[in-house]
This record gives structure tokens, C-alpha cells and sequence, in this order.
């Protein structure tokens, strides 16, 4: 009776096999090949030691059928700067990937770079292989890479080089009784909430026409040409008396904050010229708590707050753009003015005089109704207010008629080329035009007087930093 059986079970484990086997499905691959979104996936310039943002793209199955790829490679391996991941896995090389008919898969590149000592730019590249039914394909990768001189939260002294970009990574700061001076055509980049902070000592910036000293974001992606709040911006911090010349800085929080000065100070805490102060998410200047601010020549523009903002502070203003246009959703005027400071000993509030408020030969406009606002408050009536305001273009729904407003001229357009583009130049219809007054230059003290942002020497002075012939 045994020797029946087993046989019997053998032949029903047979039966069984062939039955399961029969059953399996067969896939009949594509034998195609792959599409791809893109053949070079290129990187703007990206600094050293500094992770770049991530890039994408797909690669497709144009077939009806599933296509396998058998391996997809990154060529340089391990010692590649570039990082790629396939379908949410991270690796050098994959294997054996099914993607169903008309379907296609995300492939995501980042590249952090070594420091190389290298002055200028270089070229880095890799690349990726796709081999599908025994036939290669390949997608490009290439990036520009740039060494720098990188600050890292720590002192700085003496005078910058120019000769490659600085990286600013958290705060580098000028320590009290020491000086900085940043020479014309550096460029100076910041990481995520970084600054360069004055603390007790003097800042030197000595841009030229054409060969500024800009400031910006560590990101260089087109995505981040005109994104507010990248980095913080320049800190004075109860500043020596310091010069700002020539400095275009763009894309901060607040693009010139300061703080008090220097008690042994005789001129302004900082003086400012031919400088242009864009697209920050708060304020492009921020004046505080008894500093001393001197501007002549300056575009101040597109910031999301106040273009200028100053509470409790001196200030004098001559031949300036203070104009608005943010793009943001909520904005607030180009110039507010107060009296009410904080005393960080007290940990209060408190009010004080203005002892010099003056905006002349300027204009203060943009796309709010009224973009001049003064707010002081004096309840027992014996504080100072010395306000000049005269030879202005100014946008305000009331239109001040007093002792420290004479020869402006209210809520004209001033036919700005294009505020869209950050272009505040202006047609020769402008009222801003020849409307300028000569009293208020003094080419001794100042050599940007005389002379609009944009080189034109001005003789009968136009209203605002530019001088049109």
C-alpha cells in the first residue's frame, strides 16, 4: 500500500509545478529605449564646501509595454561632487528598473564641491549612464565652481581681497576698535541669516561706478535672483564713525541697520553714497535708537517694509530715490519717520528730539497712495523736531503745508523707465528733471555731490541719484 502511495504523491507534486508555472505571467519588455526631460543638467555657480540646491529631471518609457533598465550609473562613482537619486533611492549605481508603459521616473542631482585655492571660476563634470537593452544613454551633469574666502563667524580686520568672492556664514564681525576695509569690485556672498555686523569699529566700503561692492545671497540660482531674505545684511552696532561708497546690496532683511554710534563720534555714524538698496524683506535702511545717518546718491527701492525707517534718529537725505514698488503682497510706505526709540540698558521705550530730519533734492514715491509718513509724539511738549524737507517729489495723500516743508512737489508721476525691471531712471518729461536745487550741494565735503549715481555731472541738479543731461 506504501509503494502506491508515494508515487502518487510524487506525480501530484509534479502536476503541481507545471500547473503553477503555467500560471506565471510572462513580461514581454519593450525593446526601445529611453527619453530623457533633459540631456545637461547645469548648475549656476556654486561656491565651495557650500551644497548647491537640487535639480531634477525625468527619463521616460514612451512604450506600451514596461522597458527594464538593466543599470543606470554615475560615471564619477563615489569620488563624484554630485549626488544623485533615483526614484527616492540614493546611490552610484542601480539596477534592473521596471517602469510600466507611458510611464517615466524622477532622477534628483545636488553637488557640493571641495576648495580648490583656484581665483577663478572652474568647470566640473559628470555624468550619468542609462543602458537599456544593451544600448547606452547618457545625461550630462556640469556645474561652475568658485573658492572663496570664507568667514565663519569670526573676526574680521585689515583690507579684503578682491581677487575671488567672500562667503559670510553666520556673522562676521568687525570688533570693537578695529576697522574693515572692502575695496571696489569685491563681491561678498551670504549664507541663510548671515551678516556682516560693525561692532564698535569702522567699516570702509569703497565701490566705484562700475565696479561696485555687491552684496548678496550664497544661492546663484536664477530661482533666487529677486527672492527678499536670504541673509541679514550690514549691522551697524554702535559704529565709529564709518563710509559706505558705491555698494549695491540686494536680496537681504534689512539691507543697512543701524544701531546708536559711537559716543566719541564728531561726524555721522555712517555715510552713505551712490549706493543701491533692493528687494529686502524688511527695510533697505533701518535707523535706530540715536544713530547719525548722512545718504547723498542712493536708490533705495522695492523693500517689502520701509524703504527707510527711523525711529529716534538723525538723518539727512539729499539727491535720493526712497521709492516703493515691492512685489510682495502687503507693503507699508518707502520713508517712515519717528521719535520713539528703545534703551536696551532700561529694556524701554522712550522719545527723544530730532535734532536734524532733513530729505532734500529727493524723491519719495512708489504704488501706495501715500508712501511719506511722519509719526512723533511729544506729550509734554518741549522736545525738537528740526525737519527739512524741501526740492522733493513726494507721493502722500495729505500734502504738508508748514514750516519744514517749502518747493516740493506733490503726487506728480515722475515717469520712472520701468519700476517693474528696478529701473529708476526717468524720461526728460519728468518733473524730476532740472526741479533739483544747487543749495544744497557742497562738492568740498562731499565729492559725490556734484555728480549723480550714474557719473553725469550736474549742473542745473534734477530731483533724486540720477542726473540726466
Amino acid at each position: 500500500m506504501l509503494r502506491l502511495i508515494l508515487p502518487f504523491i510524487v506525480l501530484v507534486s509534479v502536476l503541481g509545478a507545471v500547473s503553477l508555472t503555467s500560471c506565471k505571467k510572462t513580461v514581454n519588455f519593450s525593446s526601445g529605449n529611453l527619453t530623457f526631460s533633459k540631456d545637461t543638467v547645469v548648475f549656476d555657480t556654486v561656491f565651495t564646501t557650500i551644497g548647491s540646491t537640487t535639480q531634477q529631471f525625468k527619463f521616460y518609457n514612451n512604450d506600451s509595454r514596461t522597458i527594464n533598465v538593466q543599470e543606470v550609473e554615475l560615471m564619477g562613482g563615489d569620488n563624484s561632487p554630485f549626488r544623485v537619486n533615483v526614484d527616492g533611492i540614493v546611490g552610484t549605481n542601480f539596477e534592473n528598473i521596471e517602469i510600466e508603459g507611458n510611464d517615466s521616473l524622477f532622477v534628483f542631482v545636488e553637488v557640493t564641491l571641495e576648495v580648490n585655492s583656484a581665483t577663478n571660476p572652474m568647470v566640473i563634470e559628470d555624468s550619468i549612464r542609462f543602458r537599456t537593452n544593451g544600448v547606452d544613454q547618457y545625461v550630462n551633469l556640469a556645474v561652475w565652481g568658485q573658492d572663496m574666502y570664507f568667514h565663519n563667524n569670526d573676526f574680521v580686520v585689515g583690507t579684503w581681497q578682491n581677487d575671488k568672492p567672500h562667503l559670510i556664514y553666520g556673522d562676521a564681525v568687525i570688533n570693537e576698535n578695529t576697522s574693515l576695509t572692502i575695496p571696489a569690485g569685491t563681491q561678498v556672498f551670504l549664507h541663510k541669516n548671515s551678516k556682516l555686523t560693525n561692532f564698535r569699529g569702522t567699516l570702509n566700503i569703497e565701490g566705484t561706478l562700475g565696479n561696485e561692492v555687491v552684496f548678496q545671497g550664497d544661492r546663484l540660482e536664477s530661482l533666487y535672483d529677486d527672492v527678499a531674505g536670504q541673509f541679514y545684511g550690514i549691522y551697524l552696532f554702535y559704529a565709529k564713525e564709518s563710509k559706505i561708497n558705491y555698494l549695491n546690496i540686494k536680496n537681504g532683511t534689512v539691507g543697512i541697520h543701524v544701531f546708536n554710534e559711537d559716543p566719541a563720534n564728531t561726524d555721522y555714524t555712517l555715510r552713505v553714497t551712490n549706493s543701491k538698496i533692493s528687494n529686502n524683506a524688511f527695510s533697505g535702511m533701518l535707523l535706530y535708537s540715536g544713530c547719525h545717518v548722512r545718504a547723498e546718491n542712493c536708490v533705495i527701492s522695492k523693500n517689502t517694509v520701509y524703504g527707510i525707517a527711523t525711529f529716534a534718529s538723525d538723518f539727512s537725505f539729499n539727491h535720493c530715490h526712497i521709492v516703493g514698488y515691492s512685489s510682495a503682497g502687503s507693503q507699508t510706505p518707502a520713508l517712515g519717520i519717528s521719535n520713539v526709540g528703545y534703551d536696551e540698558v532700561a529694556d524701554q521705550a522712550y522719545v527723544t528730539n530730532i535734532n536734524e530730519g532733513e530729505i532734500t533734492n529727493s524723491v519719495v514715491y512708489g504704488n501706495l497712495d501715500t508712501e511719506f509718513v511722519i509719526d512723533t509724539t511729544d506729550e509734554t511738549n518741549v522736545l525738537t523736531f528740526n525737519f527739512n524737507f524741501q526740492y522733493n517729489l513726494i507721493k502722500s495723500e495729505t500734502e504738508y503745508v508748514n514750516q519744514f516743508f517749502s518747493n516740493n512737489i506733490w503726487n506728480d508721476e515722475p515717469y520712472f523707465v520701468s519700476p517693474t525691471d528696478n529701473d529708476f531712471l526717468y524720461y526728460s518729461i519728468s518733473p524730476l528733471h532740472l526741479n533739483g536745487s544747487a543749495a544744497f550741494l557742497n562738492t568740498a565735503a562731499e565729492p559725490a555731490d556734484g555728480i549723480g549715481i550714474n557719473g553725469v555731472v550736474r549742473l542745473a541738479p534734477d530731483i533724486g541719484a540720477y542726473e540726466i543731461p
